[in-house]
């Protein structure tokens, strides 16, 4: 449910950024906003699970366990509670997939934070990071004005951005450690704090949405950026902007901590999966599937990817298109065997094998 209007035009970037707004915490010493310097990039490829297709438990774990042993870098879930078609609970999902797996990374794209009480998010993730001994990648947005949850948890939508930044605020001074005394207008605590603490000195902070908004609140709270579904132009007018926000802030966010998501499946366009895939997400979303998935074989899907990396992104969330159980891993199966060593050999700093 990642924020999804107002895509920042190239002509007006960079965009004035408020410093005043920009300087989080205002006495603290949150590590990313003393940093300056970044990490060089390397390309990454994960996969990710929109709708949950499996007929029983055994599909699921025989899929992780592709994941797992086949060098996927990591595994992502959506967030979701309300939903015709099956999904997942994100936080139980990963807590699940810690237990079961022993070196994949996993994370959600994205979690609607507004949605959801900060201190418990804190806990949850903090919990899951320690027992997966630092695998988790946690990733935040908005959340969609057009999302059912809102009415269900009797939330006012129109206050979701102004909710998810005091909540960032709280989630990231909590895995500080500190004793939080908070003042909010939504939210307010008195000497709170978790233990223990997230594995990960720095556990990242990934943050989703294209607006003006999420460009200046990754640029404030983030970590990385993780693009939800948008085409590699896009995904380039939003990286760059957020390294603008991020330079006015006196921030500075690794190279390789911005990603983009997109769906693949290997076939034709004759294929009635192909076929199938694009109706169905232009009726959902009123985009041409073409020119969000990957679809053909191995050089095709590595050549659009190609397209994204040449914009800026490296670590990638990819989408198998895909119809129950068998589908689901053979399409995996697929990347992993004809995607992923493309990908090493053509972006050799990612070790092979984490794409």
């Amino acid at each position: 449910m990642t924020e999804r209007v107002a895509v920042v035009p190239r002509e007006r970037m960079p965009f004035p950024i408020d410093a005043a707004v920009m300087a989080w915490p205002p006495d603290g010493v949150h590590p990313q906003t003393r940093r300056t310097e970044t990490m060089p990039r390397t390309i990454a490829a994960g996969i990710g699970l929109t709708e949950y297709p499996f007929r029983t438990p055994s599909g699921f774990w025989r899929w992780i366990d592709l994941c797992e042993q086949g060098g996927v870098d990591s595994i992502w879930q959506t967030d979701r509670l309300i939903s015709r078609t099956p999904i997942l609970e994100c936080m139980t999902a990963l807590a699940a997939i810690a237990g079961r797996t022993r070196r994949i990374k996993f994370g959600v794209n994205v979690i609607a934070v507004a949605m959801r009480d900060p201190v418990l998010l804190a806990k949850q993730c903090a919990t899951i990071d320690v027992l997966s001994e630092g695998r988790l990648l946690p990733g935040f947005g908005i959340g969609s004005p057009r999302a059912p949850e809102w009415d269900a948890m009797h939330l006012d939508r129109t206050t979701r951005g102004r909710r998810t930044d005091e909540a960032l605020e709280i989630v990231s001074r909590l895995w500080m450690g500190e004793k939080l005394t908070y003042a909010g207008k939504h939210f307010q605590l008195t000497n709170a704090s978790i233990s223990p603490l997230p594995v990960q000195a720095e556990l990242p902070m990934w943050i989703g949405g294209s607006s003006e908004a999420a460009v200046r609140r990754t640029a404030k709270y983030g970590t990385g950026w993780q693009a939800g579904s948008e085409t590699p132009e896009t995904v380039g007018q939003v990286i760059a902007a957020i390294k603008a926000a991020a330079v006015e802030a006196g921030r500075a966010i690794d190279e390789d901590h911005y990603g983009a998501s997109l769906g693949f499946r290997f076939g034709s366009a004759d294929d009635p999966g192909v076929a199938k895939a694009i109706e169905s997400y232009t009726a959902r979303t009123g985009r041409d599937a073409r020119t969000h998935f990957a679809f053909g074989d191995a050089d095709a899907i590595v050549e659009r990817i190609a397209r994204y990396v040449e914009n800026d992104a490296c670590k990638f969330i990819l989408r198998p298109v895909a119809d129950g159980d068998e589908d689901m891993y053979a399409q995996t199966r697929l990347l992993v065997e004809r995607v992923l060593p493309q990908m090493a050999a053509r972006w050799p700093r990612a070790p092979r094998g984490t794409g």
